[in-house]
């Protein structure tokens, strides 16, 4: 794969020259990162809005943070601007659990912040200042910590950071180093905004999934990812192209998992939905976890719909992540029969 010479002032990197850290991190998260810029008031438009918060943001930061506040040792490959926000989303990293040192300061391009609107329960428009690109998207393949990506034991990425070089190149160095080894995980991730074509997003995750052992993603993903909507269709498709591990989530209608010895469709839990933008990054953490605890896949996915459903009633993403007390909380209220579950 060529990529083209990168015209751009180093990246350094974040931690302190010499500083060795903890161990290598049972999972290790690569993405987006950024600032949510989310209103305080629902069902307002951002026009007349009058007062937000301010929370650590981006699909593979809300999964590391979901990772951690399930117990698990996580650090996040990400990259962040050479400006408050940076250092706003490093701090809330280190705060809610994720180690901070595999992010890269860019000194070029500014950390992104996200707005959305909230008018319950299922309408959450989003507006990304990203443009012309993010320091996530410009981590480069000599940014990674090899040793790292091939010691965890849980690797996960997103279709985002295939996108745009250079990160399409780290990420594709990422898994050669890994190899296909076991707990290589591609979230589907499609955001429309972030690609010049659909035809170019899926051309991309064609050349990814033979490299990865799961793939997760919503009907729309995997139409973009497989060609399929049809839940079954696009599980086989997924398995085909050489996944060991194929979850689709179809909103009202639960989730499918499939390998390709066992199916199970395991349903929604009911939940009061304030904010559905963060529900997506809690199930991935939660499937994260259930892959690292070898939890049976229907037991696993149970527990992934449950800790999406619970940041769904809140208004926050990443510190709205649940403990694995209240996932089995949440399971033994909407199911007694899953009271003695572990989550």
């Amino acid at each position: 794969m060529h990529v083209p010479p990168d015209p751009r002032p180093p990246v350094r990197p974040a931690a302190p020259p010499g500083d060795a850290g903890p161990a290598v991190p049972e999972a290790l998260v690569l993405g987006r990162s950024g600032v949510d810029v989310y209103p305080l008031q629902i069902g307002v438009g951002l026009e007349d809005v009058e007062t937000f918060g301010k929370f650590l943001g981006g699909s593979a930061a809300n999964v590391a943070v979901a990772v951690g506040r399930l117990g698990h040792r996580v650090a996040l490959v990400t990259g962040v601007g050479d400006d408050p926000f940076g250092r706003f989303v490093r701090k809330a990293l280190l705060e809610l659990g994720v180690d901070d040192r595999y992010v890269v300061v860019d000194r070029e391009n500014p950390t992104p912040v996200t707005f959305c609107e909230i008018f319950p329960p299922d309408d959450f428009p989003l507006w990304f200042y990203r443009r012309p690109t993010a320091p996530d998207l410009q981590v480069r393949p000599e940014d990674l910590d090899v040793d790292a990506v091939r010691g965890a034991e849980l690797f996960w990425a997103t279709v985002t950071g295939l996108s745009q070089e250079p990160s399409r190149a780290a990420h594709h160095a990422a898994w050669a180093a890994r190899g296909r080894k076991r707990h290589t995980v591609l979230d589907l991730d499609y955001r429309p905004m972030f690609w010049t074509s659909r035809e170019e997003a899926s051309a991309q995750v064609r050349e990814a999934l033979p490299h990865v052992t799961v793939a997760v993603g919503n009907r729309e993903e995997c139409e973009v990812a497989v060609g399929e909507t049809d839940a079954d269709r696009a599980a086989d498709a997924l398995l085909e192209a050489g996944v060991e591990l194929a979850v689709v989530k179809q909103g009202p209608k639960g989730v499918l998992g499939r390998t390709r010895s066992e199916r199970v469709v395991v349903p929604p839990t009911p939940v009061q939905v304030v904010n559905g933008l963060g529900a997506g990054d809690a199930f991935g953490g939660s499937l994260v976890h259930g892959l690292l605890a070898g939890l049976p896949l229907e037991q696993l996915l149970r527990n992934a719909n449950a800790a999406g459903a619970i940041v769904a009633s809140r208004l926050e993403c990443s510190t709205a992540m649940p403990t694995s007390a209240e996932i089995t909380a949440h399971l033994a209220a909407h199911d007694p029969s899953l009271e003695g579950s572990r989550a």
